[in-house]
């Protein structure tokens, strides 16, 4: 199978310290992977490096497919209704209204259409997050802490959002302290390339 992801000999330096170096993986059509390890070992920078948000110090980082991003902000604009906030994305990832209405129905936040981003809880807001990648079409998803704030029911959906899109043949890159319950998940401890 072709990959979606291919990264050969990455490296990342924040500031002074190396958290990685001559990281190599890819990742095919319905493939995900889960990067664990403690708080600092890097999770979040290599997320980061596969969006093409900062710069690897090695290495090269091949992406073949558009990529959807989750990290702890939710992108969307605060004093707007949530359906608006989201037409935005949209429009910018060219996919029409029914696609977004799909994607809330799959995070159960169809009723909320009508809140102002600002109003959402943290658990509504990664859901709202969630729908935005849901909705895109990309076919590689970078999900870095995607259920924080979730309640057991919102992480269940995140769960099956993700088994749906690897069914369909997306790739998923999953930053987590934990690994939500999501079958089939290769893991690469982040803690052990330091």
């Amino acid at each position: 199978m072709t990959a979606l992801l291919r990264l050969d000999r990455v490296a990342c330096i924040r500031g002074d310290r190396l958290l990685f170096e001559k990281l190599s993986l890819s990742l095919a059509p319905g493939e995900a992977l889960w990067l664990r390890g403690p708080n600092g070992a890097g999770k979040s920078s290599l997320i980061r490096v596969v969006a093409g948000l900062l710069r690897a110090a090695a290495g090269t980082v091949e992406r073949f497919g558009r990529v959807a991003l989750i990290d702890e902000a939710a992108a969307l604009d605060a004093e707007l209704p949530l359906r608006r906030a989201l037409d935005f994305w949209a429009r910018v990832d060219t996919v029409d209204g029914h696609t977004v209405d799909r994607a809330m129905e799959t995070m159960a936040l169809a009723s909320l259409s009508e809140v102002p981003v600002a109003m959402l809880s943290t658990g509504q807001r990664k859901r709202a997050a969630m729908v935005r990648v849901i909705a895109s079409g990309a076919p590689i998803w970078l999900l870095d802490e995607p259920a924080n704030g979730m309640d057991d029911a919102a992480q269940a959906r995140l769960v099956a959002a993700i088994a749906a899109h690897r069914a369909n043949g997306g790739a998923v890159l999953l930053a987590s302290h934990f690994a939500l319950g999501v079958p089939d998940l290769a893991e690469l401890d982040m803690g052990a390339l330091a």
